[in-house]
């Protein structure tokens, strides 16, 4: 179809003519709604961004002297991020001398992995950096 007869046939439809591929032989156009196919643009942009926006890291500390009530609050806290879609990073301070005694770190750390180990999977292993022990976990 020639170039006349495609802006005729787009005015006679009230819509627009657009040129999807101007380099391929004969270029390629398209009749639509121009404000239309703006509109839908910009809203598939938007869902687009609100679903990237999920995957963000939260993050959840525990002291090394924490009770058991206080850890399962925390824990029940961080299944509702795993189950929205987020990665967790929890850590595991230590104040003073509690730096003498790493390996108590570590049996928090696994205690935690334990009892996420129905809604979680462990993406980083412990890791020390400073004074904080720290991993990341991410829903199954």
């Amino acid at each position: 179809m020639s170039r006349t007869e495609a802006l005729k046939v787009a005015e006679e439809a009230g819509v627009d003519l657009v040129e999807i591929s101007p380099n391929a032989d004969p270029p390629v156009a398209k009749v639509v709604d121009w404000g239309k196919y703006q509109y839908q643009k910009v809203k598939e942009m938007q869902r687009n961004r609100r679903s990237n926006k999920a995957s963000e890291l939260k993050q959840m500390r525990f002291g090394l002297k924490i009770g058991a009530n206080d850890l399962e609050i925390k824990l029940r806290k961080i299944r509702t991020f795993l189950t929205d879609g987020h990665k967790v990073k929890i850590m595991v301070f230590f104040k003073g001398r509690e730096m003498a005694h790493k390996e108590l770190g570590y049996v928090l750390i696994d205690r935690v992995i334990h009892m996420l180990e129905d809604d979680a999977i462990l993406e980083q292993k412990p890791q020390m950096a400073g004074r904080n022990l720290s991993i990341v976990v991410r829903s199954k």
